[in-house]
Protein backbone atom coordinates (compact mmCIF):
# COMPACT_ATOMS: atom_id res chain seq x y z
CA UNK A 1 0.00 0.00 0.00
CA UNK A 2 1.44 3.30 -0.83
CA UNK A 3 1.91 5.81 1.96
CA UNK A 4 -0.26 9.16 1.86
CA UNK A 5 1.79 12.04 0.71
CA UNK A 6 1.47 15.52 2.07
CA UNK A 7 2.81 18.54 1.30
CA UNK A 8 3.35 21.75 3.21
CA UNK A 9 3.83 25.18 2.16
CA UNK A 10 5.96 26.88 5.83
CA UNK A 11 7.39 23.49 6.39
CA UNK A 12 10.08 25.47 8.24
CA UNK A 13 8.43 27.18 10.69
CA UNK A 14 7.16 26.30 13.95
CA UNK A 15 3.71 24.69 13.29
CA UNK A 16 5.30 23.06 9.52
CA UNK A 17 7.88 21.70 11.29
CA UNK A 18 6.15 19.93 14.25
CA UNK A 19 3.33 19.17 11.66
CA UNK A 20 6.02 17.07 9.38
CA UNK A 21 6.93 15.27 12.73
CA UNK A 22 3.55 14.26 13.00
CA UNK A 23 2.64 12.97 10.01
CA UNK A 24 5.84 11.30 9.45
CA UNK A 25 4.49 9.20 12.80
CA UNK A 26 1.64 8.49 11.17
CA UNK A 27 3.51 7.09 7.84
CA UNK A 28 3.15 9.84 5.14
CA UNK A 29 5.49 10.48 2.73
CA UNK A 30 6.11 14.79 3.40
CA UNK A 31 7.24 17.18 0.97
CA UNK A 32 7.66 21.24 1.43
CA UNK A 33 8.62 23.87 0.51
CA UNK A 34 11.11 26.26 1.82
CA UNK A 35 12.10 30.29 0.63
CA UNK A 36 15.46 30.67 0.18
CA UNK A 37 17.41 32.43 2.82
CA UNK A 38 21.05 34.19 2.80
CA UNK A 39 21.93 32.36 6.08
CA UNK A 40 21.61 28.78 4.43
CA UNK A 41 22.39 27.33 7.69
CA UNK A 42 18.91 28.77 9.48
CA UNK A 43 17.05 27.87 6.06
CA UNK A 44 16.19 24.24 7.10
CA UNK A 45 16.84 24.43 10.95
CA UNK A 46 13.45 23.04 12.46
CA UNK A 47 13.06 20.50 9.84
CA UNK A 48 17.25 18.92 9.77
CA UNK A 49 16.52 16.17 11.78
CA UNK A 50 13.47 14.87 9.56
CA UNK A 51 15.75 15.45 6.24
CA UNK A 52 16.29 11.55 4.71
CA UNK A 53 13.81 10.26 6.84
CA UNK A 54 10.50 11.01 4.84
CA UNK A 55 10.76 14.64 4.23
CA UNK A 56 11.63 15.96 0.93
CA UNK A 57 12.02 20.11 0.13
CA UNK A 58 12.22 22.02 -2.69
CA UNK A 59 12.61 26.00 -3.14
CA UNK A 60 9.43 27.50 -3.70
CA UNK A 61 7.36 30.60 -2.85
CA UNK A 62 4.01 31.65 -2.46
CA UNK A 63 4.28 34.27 -4.95
CA UNK A 64 6.28 32.37 -7.48
CA UNK A 65 2.86 30.46 -9.30
CA UNK A 66 5.73 28.23 -11.39
CA UNK A 67 7.11 26.70 -8.08
CA UNK A 68 3.78 25.63 -7.03
CA UNK A 69 2.33 24.29 -10.15
CA UNK A 70 5.45 22.21 -10.40
CA UNK A 71 5.49 20.62 -7.06
CA UNK A 72 1.87 20.07 -7.18
CA UNK A 73 2.01 18.44 -10.43
CA UNK A 74 5.05 16.83 -9.90
CA UNK A 75 3.82 15.34 -6.11
CA UNK A 76 0.17 15.25 -6.91
CA UNK A 77 -0.21 15.07 -2.50
CA UNK A 78 -3.42 13.62 -1.17
CA UNK A 79 -3.10 16.02 1.41
CA UNK A 80 -2.04 20.32 1.12
CA UNK A 81 -1.39 22.28 4.23
CA UNK A 82 -1.02 25.82 3.11
CA UNK A 83 0.71 26.94 6.89
CA UNK A 84 3.07 29.50 5.12
CA UNK A 85 2.52 33.09 5.61
CA UNK A 86 4.29 36.45 6.83
CA UNK A 87 2.98 34.82 10.48
CA UNK A 88 3.97 38.53 12.87
CA UNK A 89 1.30 40.36 13.16
CA UNK A 90 2.92 43.76 14.37
CA UNK A 91 5.08 43.61 11.61
CA UNK A 92 2.25 43.41 8.92
CA UNK A 93 2.00 47.27 10.12
CA UNK A 94 5.08 47.99 9.32
CA UNK A 95 4.88 45.55 5.38
CA UNK A 96 1.62 45.64 4.76
CA UNK A 97 1.64 45.00 1.29
CA UNK A 98 3.92 41.95 1.30
CA UNK A 99 1.89 40.59 3.95
CA UNK A 100 -1.44 41.13 1.87
CA UNK A 101 0.43 39.48 -1.49
CA UNK A 102 1.78 36.73 0.66
CA UNK A 103 -1.13 35.59 3.11
CA UNK A 104 -3.66 36.71 0.18
CA UNK A 105 -2.77 36.48 -2.81
CA UNK A 106 -0.39 33.74 -2.36
CA UNK A 107 -3.69 31.25 -1.02
CA UNK A 108 -5.28 32.00 -4.15
CA UNK A 109 -2.35 30.70 -6.13
CA UNK A 110 -1.71 28.10 -4.01
CA UNK A 111 -5.51 27.16 -4.70
CA UNK A 112 -5.54 27.30 -8.51
CA UNK A 113 -2.70 24.90 -8.77
CA UNK A 114 -4.54 22.95 -6.15
CA UNK A 115 -7.75 23.12 -8.45
CA UNK A 116 -5.64 22.47 -11.82
CA UNK A 117 -3.07 19.90 -10.50
CA UNK A 118 -4.50 17.25 -7.96
CA UNK A 119 -7.97 18.22 -7.27
CA UNK A 120 -8.77 15.27 -5.39
CA UNK A 121 -6.14 16.16 -2.97
CA UNK A 122 -7.41 17.30 0.54
CA UNK A 123 -6.78 21.17 1.19
CA UNK A 124 -5.88 22.88 4.60
CA UNK A 125 -6.06 26.59 5.02
CA UNK A 126 -4.02 28.23 8.23
CA UNK A 127 -7.13 30.82 9.09
CA UNK A 128 -6.25 33.29 12.28
CA UNK A 129 -7.70 34.11 15.26
CA UNK A 130 -6.52 37.76 14.33
CA UNK A 131 -9.65 37.49 11.61
CA UNK A 132 -12.02 38.37 14.26
CA UNK A 133 -10.20 41.55 15.89
CA UNK A 134 -12.36 43.90 17.73
CA UNK A 135 -15.32 41.40 17.77
CA UNK A 136 -16.44 39.22 20.90
CA UNK A 137 -19.80 37.56 21.42
CA UNK A 138 -21.54 38.85 24.58
CA UNK A 139 -20.04 35.73 26.42
CA UNK A 140 -16.65 37.29 26.02
CA UNK A 141 -15.85 34.24 23.34
CA UNK A 142 -15.01 33.88 19.52
CA UNK A 143 -16.13 31.15 17.64
CA UNK A 144 -17.04 30.00 13.93
CA UNK A 145 -20.00 32.09 13.53
CA UNK A 146 -18.34 35.52 15.22
CA UNK A 147 -18.26 37.88 13.20
CA UNK A 148 -14.67 39.21 11.37
CA UNK A 149 -13.70 42.71 12.39
CA UNK A 150 -9.73 42.47 12.02
CA UNK A 151 -7.73 45.03 13.32
CA UNK A 152 -4.21 44.39 11.22
CA UNK A 153 -2.77 44.16 7.74
CA UNK A 154 -2.51 40.58 8.88
CA UNK A 155 -5.69 39.83 9.66
CA UNK A 156 -7.36 41.35 6.49
CA UNK A 157 -5.23 39.18 4.96
CA UNK A 158 -5.76 36.24 6.49
CA UNK A 159 -9.82 36.72 6.00
CA UNK A 160 -9.79 36.89 2.38
CA UNK A 161 -7.51 33.32 2.75
CA UNK A 162 -10.19 32.29 4.55
CA UNK A 163 -13.02 33.17 2.24
CA UNK A 164 -11.44 32.48 -0.83
CA UNK A 165 -10.74 29.15 0.56
CA UNK A 166 -14.83 28.50 1.52
CA UNK A 167 -15.24 30.21 -2.40
CA UNK A 168 -12.84 27.50 -4.18
CA UNK A 169 -14.80 24.27 -1.77
CA UNK A 170 -18.27 25.52 -2.88
CA UNK A 171 -17.92 26.83 -6.66
CA UNK A 172 -15.17 23.53 -7.40
CA UNK A 173 -16.19 20.66 -5.13
CA UNK A 174 -12.84 20.78 -3.59
CA UNK A 175 -12.53 19.32 -0.13
CA UNK A 176 -11.07 22.68 1.31
CA UNK A 177 -10.97 23.48 4.86
CA UNK A 178 -9.78 26.59 7.47
CA UNK A 179 -8.29 25.85 10.68
CA UNK A 180 -9.06 29.44 12.47
CA UNK A 181 -6.59 28.75 14.81
CA UNK A 182 -5.89 30.77 18.27
CA UNK A 183 -2.44 31.74 19.45
CA UNK A 184 0.17 28.66 19.58
CA UNK A 185 3.86 28.55 20.84
CA UNK A 186 6.47 26.19 21.40
CA UNK A 187 10.43 26.50 22.00
CA UNK A 188 10.58 26.29 17.81
CA UNK A 189 8.38 29.93 17.99
CA UNK A 190 10.55 32.74 16.64
CA UNK A 191 12.58 34.72 19.94
CA UNK A 192 10.45 38.27 17.98
CA UNK A 193 7.15 36.83 19.42
CA UNK A 194 6.07 37.69 22.78
CA UNK A 195 5.98 34.61 24.66
CA UNK A 196 9.59 33.27 23.43
CA UNK A 197 11.06 37.09 23.59
CA UNK A 198 9.94 37.12 27.20
CA UNK A 199 11.39 33.73 27.96
CA UNK A 200 14.71 34.37 26.34
CA UNK A 201 14.98 37.31 28.22
CA UNK A 202 13.99 35.78 31.76
CA UNK A 203 16.32 33.16 31.15
CA UNK A 204 19.52 35.16 30.15
CA UNK A 205 18.60 37.55 33.07
CA UNK A 206 18.05 34.36 35.54
CA UNK A 207 21.81 33.62 34.16
CA UNK A 208 23.15 36.80 34.70
CA UNK A 209 23.29 37.93 31.09
CA UNK A 210 23.39 41.55 29.93
CA UNK A 211 19.66 41.91 28.87
CA UNK A 212 16.13 43.34 29.81
CA UNK A 213 13.02 43.23 28.03
CA UNK A 214 10.88 45.87 26.20
CA UNK A 215 7.36 44.77 25.58
CA UNK A 216 4.51 46.94 23.69
CA UNK A 217 1.03 46.74 24.93
CA UNK A 218 1.66 44.08 28.25
CA UNK A 219 -2.57 44.27 29.06
CA UNK A 220 -3.19 42.26 25.62
CA UNK A 221 -4.96 39.04 26.66
CA UNK A 222 -4.37 35.93 24.51
CA UNK A 223 -6.03 32.56 24.60
CA UNK A 224 -2.15 30.36 24.33
CA UNK A 225 -2.05 26.93 22.94
CA UNK A 226 1.13 24.59 22.01
CA UNK A 227 1.83 24.00 18.61
CA UNK A 228 1.87 20.25 18.94
CA UNK A 229 -1.47 20.03 20.26
CA UNK A 230 -2.88 22.26 17.11
CA UNK A 231 -1.07 20.70 13.93
CA UNK A 232 -2.94 17.40 15.59
CA UNK A 233 -5.85 19.56 14.81
CA UNK A 234 -5.08 20.39 11.60
CA UNK A 235 -4.53 16.68 10.56
CA UNK A 236 -8.18 15.79 12.22
CA UNK A 237 -9.94 18.58 10.39
CA UNK A 238 -8.23 17.37 7.05
CA UNK A 239 -9.23 13.38 7.74
CA UNK A 240 -13.09 14.20 8.77
CA UNK A 241 -15.29 12.70 6.61
CA UNK A 242 -16.67 16.30 4.88
CA UNK A 243 -14.86 19.47 4.72
CA UNK A 244 -15.52 21.91 7.38
CA UNK A 245 -14.23 25.06 9.21
CA UNK A 246 -13.23 24.91 12.72
CA UNK A 247 -11.77 26.67 15.51
CA UNK A 248 -8.63 25.55 17.15
CA UNK A 249 -8.05 27.08 20.95
CA UNK A 250 -7.77 26.54 24.79
CA UNK A 251 -10.59 28.57 25.85
CA UNK A 252 -8.20 30.13 28.27
CA UNK A 253 -6.98 33.60 28.04
CA UNK A 254 -4.10 35.46 29.83
CA UNK A 255 -2.79 38.55 29.70
CA UNK A 256 0.90 39.25 28.88
CA UNK A 257 1.49 41.24 31.78
CA UNK A 258 0.11 37.66 33.84
CA UNK A 259 2.71 35.81 31.53
CA UNK A 260 5.66 37.89 32.52
CA UNK A 261 4.69 37.52 35.68
CA UNK A 262 4.64 33.41 35.57
CA UNK A 263 7.82 32.91 33.98
CA UNK A 264 9.47 35.27 35.51
CA UNK A 265 8.68 33.79 38.88
CA UNK A 266 9.46 30.65 37.69
CA UNK A 267 13.01 31.32 37.77
CA UNK A 268 12.40 33.02 41.21
CA UNK A 269 12.86 36.79 39.94
CA UNK A 270 10.24 40.25 39.69
CA UNK A 271 9.33 40.84 36.34
CA UNK A 272 8.63 44.54 37.59
CA UNK A 273 12.54 45.20 38.08
CA UNK A 274 13.53 44.39 34.43
CA UNK A 275 10.63 44.71 31.74
CA UNK A 276 9.52 48.51 30.36
CA UNK A 277 7.29 49.41 27.65
CA UNK A 278 8.31 50.57 24.51
CA UNK A 279 5.95 52.13 22.03
CA UNK A 280 7.45 51.07 19.32
CA UNK A 281 6.36 47.47 19.95
CA UNK A 282 2.92 49.03 19.98
CA UNK A 283 0.26 48.23 17.34
CA UNK A 284 -1.36 51.32 14.92
CA UNK A 285 -4.62 49.50 16.76
CA UNK A 286 -4.56 47.02 19.69
CA UNK A 287 -5.89 44.33 19.47
CA UNK A 288 -6.93 43.73 23.18
CA UNK A 289 -8.90 40.38 23.67
CA UNK A 290 -8.96 37.07 21.74
CA UNK A 291 -10.57 33.74 23.18
CA UNK A 292 -11.68 31.04 21.59
CA UNK A 293 -14.71 28.41 22.03
CA UNK A 294 -13.63 25.20 20.50
CA UNK A 295 -17.03 23.83 21.34
CA UNK A 296 -17.12 22.47 17.60
CA UNK A 297 -14.35 20.25 17.41
CA UNK A 298 -14.27 19.25 21.00
CA UNK A 299 -17.44 17.36 19.83
CA UNK A 300 -17.16 17.06 16.39
CA UNK A 301 -13.96 15.45 16.26
CA UNK A 302 -12.54 14.40 19.94
CA UNK A 303 -9.49 17.26 20.01
CA UNK A 304 -8.20 18.56 22.93
CA UNK A 305 -5.03 19.93 24.06
CA UNK A 306 -2.61 18.23 26.12
CA UNK A 307 -0.93 21.26 26.94
CA UNK A 308 -1.88 23.81 29.63
CA UNK A 309 -0.52 27.50 29.42
CA UNK A 310 1.50 26.55 32.42
CA UNK A 311 3.11 24.34 31.03
CA UNK A 312 4.17 24.91 27.61
CA UNK A 313 5.86 28.21 29.35
CA UNK A 314 7.34 25.75 31.80
CA UNK A 315 8.78 23.95 28.69
CA UNK A 316 9.82 26.97 26.98
CA UNK A 317 11.49 27.94 29.70
CA UNK A 318 13.41 24.32 30.29
CA UNK A 319 14.56 25.05 26.73
CA UNK A 320 16.29 28.60 26.92
CA UNK A 321 17.91 27.37 30.24
CA UNK A 322 19.25 24.59 28.50
CA UNK A 323 20.51 26.17 25.41
CA UNK A 324 21.88 29.15 27.71
CA UNK A 325 23.46 26.99 30.38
Amino acid sequence: MNKKKAFITGINGQDGSYLAEHLLEKDYEVYGIVRRNSIAENQESRIDHLIGKGVHTEYGDLLDVSSLERMLGTIKPDEIYNIGAQSHVRISFDVPQFTVQTNALGVLNMLEAYKYHCPKARFYQASSSEMFGRSVEEDGYQRETTRMEPTSPYGCAKVFGYNIVKHYRHAHNLFAVNGILFNHESPRRGSNFVTNKVVKAAVRIKLGLPDGLELGNMDAYRDWGHSKDYVRAMNMIMNHNTPDDFVVSTGVTHSVREMCDYVFGLLDLNYKDYVTQNPKFLRAEELKYLKGDSTKIRETLGWKPEYTFETMMEEMTKHWMKIYE
